[in-house]
């Protein structure tokens, strides 16, 4: 539910996505910014510590070696006394010593003095490559960064920490004692200079870099939601107004502040809100212009037709005494005056919905016994078109509403199944839950195509003009029939496949006034994937029945 509601907010808001965009590459910069920045203040620290660190241990080591050369020993003992005393002093008092050191046999020295100390560094812990670059480089001093067990006030290692290592060779060649020359060999000395200072420094830099990200950052997602909220404020305005102005409130404008790109949008908002006011209201009167016209004209014509039926009716009664073509006219006559009185009827009853004049009476009906007897008034109709006409009533069916409306809807439904049927059956059914009442009429005729059922309620639309109708229809029935079943709260759909028939369901709510929340019929019935033409149907390339239940464009209003 959550993530549901954030990938909602995600595509609803642009501010959000902005903001959110600008944070994003924002972090990313200040990342690459700060690891780079903080690489090269260690490396600077680091080079600073090497030559600092360098210095004093070329410092140390001249001093040892003076003071080598200054001294005379009798004996091999001697020597190791003064070394060891010498190691003493570089490495300072025990409680504050002055560096961290180690005094090593070199690596394939010749035999003498055994002289091996490691004061405050692991002698183990020292790399070995570090030794062969010390003893092949002579009297160089050899650096390297790397972290060493250290020793703590008396000397003995203990946690590993950061340093820099310094070694060179010492090489103390032969001291005479009498008539004896003792070798005394060479000597690798290391002094562990600790990366404490540089390491503080390095750590206060890393906490001001983020704390001053973490800043910036901030400071950019304000600027952005800022400058975003700037520019969103008015789209949001305008589409705010757009809605007001498409539910008929055709006086709304945006507000123009300033003469910026924002402003200009605002007044071209406005003009194009007072362009669309002015055509609408234009549109508008002619629609009652025209409306009243229609209903003017169908008023006008009933007197004069009035006049014309009942000569027609005269014609029509002695046609036997006329020749055959004067007969055959009046029976012509006599067929499509009744056909225009209906077109008339048909008129008024549309110009009655579009002034917004129908109203609705309703009383407690059984739908399936209205559907039976209108069924039954046109059973002459499908014999004569060889059609079997067949009614299926699950329960009574007992519903607030208008009769006379209702039943032309039936009527229309179901003179339209025989009409477009081609002599196959055709069934109605009438079913009905706790809240609703249907009524399905069902052919297996030519069918309706996919864009055919989004106009087939059209005033005047026919799937085919030049198909040849024998019923006299005028082309407003289920035009009318959709209005009737609005005027109920009901829904009035189809559904229809090439060749597989049609199927139009009614659906009214039981108590005049509830909003419907389903039918207890489906709109796509179980045979529609059955047959085309008495042969099995191949299903169409991505129809299913669920989606045809809720294609409803043009079809149903709820």
């Amino acid at each position: 539910m959550l993530v549901r509601r954030l990938r909602a907010q995600w595509r609803r808001s642009l501010q959000l996505r902005v903001v959110t965009a600008t944070l994003a590459l924002g972090l990313v910069v200040v990342v690459v910014i700060g690891q780079l920045l903080l690489q090269r203040i260690a490396t600077d620290l680091v080079e600073s510590a090497r030559v600092a660190d360098q210095a004093d241990a070329a410092k140390q080591v001249s001093d040892t070696v003076t003071a080598y050369r200054s001294q005379k020993w009798q004996d091999a003992k001697g020597f190791r006394d003064w070394a060891q005393d010498r190691v003493g002093e570089l490495r300072g008092p025990e409680d504050a010593p002055l560096h961290y050191l180690a005094l090593l046999k070199s690596l394939g020295s010749p035999s003498g003095p055994i002289l091996d100390q490691g004061l405050g560094i692991d002698r183990s812990s020292i790399p070995v490559e570090l030794r062969t670059k010390v003893v092949q480089g002579g009297d160089q001093l050899q650096t390297k960064e790397l972290t060493l067990p250290l020793g703590d006030s008396a000397f003995q290692p203990t946690t590993p920490q950061p340093v820099i290592l310094v070694g060179t060779l010492l090489d103390f060649g032969s001291l005479s004692a009498g008539e004896t020359e003792t070798t005394t060999g060479r000597y690798e000395l290391y002094f562990a200079y600790r990366l404490d200072h540089e390491v503080a420094i390095l750590d206060n830099v890393r906490r001001s870099v983020t704390w001053g990200a973490i800043a910036l950052l901030s400071l950019v997602v304000m600027v952005a939601w800022l400058v975003t909220r700037t520019v969103v404020a008015p789209v949001r305005q305008a589409a705010e107004i757009a809605e007001q102005l498409a539910s008929g409130h055709l006086d709304r404008r945006m507000r123009v502040r300033g003469d910026d790109d924002l402003a200009r949008l605002a007044r071209s908002f406005n003009e194009m809100a007072v362009s669309l006011e002015r055509q609408i209201l234009q549109l508008e009167d002619l629609s009652r212009v025209q409306q009243r016209f229609v209903s003017d004209v169908s008023h006008e014509l009933r007197t004069p037709l009035t006049t014309i039926r009942m000569a027609a009716e005269l014609l029509h009664d002695r046609r036997s005494d006329f020749d055959p073509a004067v007969s055959r006219s009046a029976e012509l006559l006599h067929d499509q005056l009744d056909r225009f009185e209906e077109l008339l009827a048909d008129l008024l009853e549309v110009s009655r919905f579009d002034a917004g004049a129908a109203r609705l009476e309703p009383e407690p009906t059984e739908v399936g016994a209205l559907v039976t007897r209108v069924v039954e008034g046109l059973r002459p109709l499908a014999e004569r078109k060889g059609c079997d006409l067949s009614i299926e009533s699950d329960r009574p069916a007992l519903a607030e509403i208008e009769t006379r409306r209702v039943e032309r809807i039936v009527r229309n439904l179901v003179a339209n199944a025989v009409e477009h049927g081609e002599g196959r059956p055709v069934s109605v059914r009438v079913s009905s839950d706790e809240t609703a009442v249907a009524v399905g009429v069902r052919d297996l005729g030519v069918g309706l195509r996919p864009h055919e059922v989004r106009m087939v309620f059209n005033r005047f639309w026919r799937a085919d003009p030049a198909r040849a109708r024998t019923t006299g229809g005028t082309g407003l029935g289920l035009a009318i029939s959709l209005e009737d079943a609005h005027l109920h709260g009901g829904w009035l759909q189809a559904w229809g496949t090439p060749g597989g028939g049609a199927h139009f369901r009614l659906t009214l709510p039981r108590q005049a006034g509830t909003a419907l929340m389903g039918s207890p019929l489906p709109l796509v019935p179980p045979d529609a994937h059955a047959t085309v033409r008495g042969r099995p149907r191949t299903p169409i390339p991505g129809e299913t029945a669920e989606a045809a239940d809720d294609d409803l464009s043009g079809a149903e209003a709820r």
